[in-house]
């Protein structure tokens, strides 16, 4: 487990819902990767990441899926991307990450608290 933080440290943190809105492979990553466009609402807009998440997810699965993501993050450049955004699962010990998303269809935008 990591260090014990505060609500306040917790509070900083601005995790939104989002719709992945586009997927296309980022060709110049080492390790294969995904450029997604997530639109996290009128308030936020539309956002990009390239993420590590091809094991299991592809443009086919990907489009039209509401994740979670961290959206104060300062921009970084990941392998050519600007990546503006840091979306949220879980890794297992093989490095494979499974999404993380909501049950159900909610607004983009909303605070994940």
């Amino acid at each position: 487990m990591k260090e014990q933080i505060t609500y306040s440290d917790f509070d900083k943190i601005d995790i939104r819902l989002g719709t992945v809105t586009s997927v296309e492979k980022n060709e110049k990553a080492r390790k294969p990767s995904l450029v997604l466009k997530v639109d996290f609402g009128p308030n936020i807009g539309i956002k990009q990441t390239s993420a590590q998440i091809t094991h299991f997810y592809n443009q086919e699965n990907l489009v039209g899926k509401q994740v979670i993501g961290v959206c104060n993050f300062p921009e970084k450049n990941i392998a050519g991307v600007i990546s503006q955004v840091l979306i949220l699962g879980s890794i297992d010990n093989d490095g494979k990450v499974t999404l993380v998303h909501p049950s159900q269809k909610a607004e983009n935008g909303l605070p994940v608290a």
